[in-house]
């Protein structure tokens, strides 16, 4: 069998990513290789994703080389994958999951701070991502929320010693795989500021008729993190909203049980509605079809469209 082609981003997280896919199938003796293929979010850097049009801004490009078949799997961030996967392909694997929490990085020389209700009243917090804009105007209306893209490694030096920044906010997961963790102030309790659905964990994509790659992945599935991500990215679909949305989800534990969390907040942070459902292992979904249901019945359509 010829090596697995491995689509991923270019960028150091995704490559890591991609390398540690690579490693554990070889750990099964499966031979890969890495494929890089640049996408539209790693293009346009200067413009914040949500002033972008469209979804899979960091997933389409890799799509269209595996329908070509220039590669065999794509390896992506799953909260980057649109939940309507393109016909002719499948999620073929969801291999154990990091961290879904946010992490607070600070400015150095700035006091230590262990979440956003610790900053000072005026500091410029940087992130472009609409789902944390909205939810840390709600918090903390007194805060500066400024635009900041840009790889990770680049986000955390921006603050570090950029000087325009005070904060910024991230995914620990990231962080932590490349090595990062000792830029990490303070993990965010995932109900103060909720991580986005499939956060932390990876998806591995392939053509639905490619058997021989399928079987291959199959020993890397985690069944524990496939549901959750499966509740998190039926609530996504079930608002019918991408990547972009203000649309949070966590997956938790109460009472002895699993338990989906979702959230919508709206852009300019004035409300903000939450809901949980338990999760039921067999059929997963279910609970993010139901959070969704309730987050409508408290009016989320009417934030999602603001």
């Amino acid at each position: 069998m010829n090596p697995l082609r491995l689509g991923t981003r270019g960028s150091a997280l995704a490559r890591w990513q991609a390398d540690w896919v690579k490693a554990r199938l070889a750990e099964r003796g499966v031979a890969a290789e890495l494929v890089i293929v640049k996408t539209r979010g790693d293009a346009e850097v200067d413009r914040p994703l949500q002033q972008l049009e469209g979804k899979g801004f960091f997933t389409k490009e890799i799509e269209e080389a595996l329908l070509a078949e220039r590669i065999d799997v794509a390896v992506h961030s799953l909260k980057d994958l649109p939940t309507e996967i393109p016909a002719g392909l499948a999620l073929a694997a969801v291999p154990e999951r990091a961290d879904a929490g946010e992490a607070l990085v600070v400015r150095d020389g700035k006091p230590a701070a262990t979440g956003l209700l610790q900053l000072a009243t005026g500091s410029r917090l940087g992130t472009s991502s609409l789902r944390r804009i909205a939810q840390v105007k709600h918090l903390r209306p007194d805060l500066e929320v400024v635009a900041l893209r840009g790889n990770v490694p680049t986000r955390v030096k921006k603050v570090k010693d950029g000087g325009q920044l005070d904060a910024a906010l991230l995914a620990l997961a990231g962080l932590t795989r490349l090595g990062l963790g000792e830029a990490v102030a303070a993990r965010l309790d995932p109900l103060e500021v909720m991580p986005a659905p499939g956060q932390g964990a990876l998806g591995l994509e392939i053509r639905a008729d490619d058997h021989a790659t399928r079987a291959a992945l199959r020993p890397l599935e985690h069944a524990e993190s496939a549901q959750a991500v499966a509740a998190e990215r039926a609530l996504l679909g079930e608002l019918d909203s991408g990547c972009q949305a203000a649309v949070a989800a966590y997956t938790g534990r109460r009472d002895g049980g699993r338990v989906l969390y979702g959230r919508v907040t709206a852009r300019d942070g004035s409300l903000q509605v939450t809901a949980s459902s338990a999760i039921d292992s067999a059929k997963p979904g279910d609970a993010g079809v139901n959070v969704a249901r309730l987050l409508l019945a408290q009016g989320a359509a009417s934030l999602l469209a603001r």
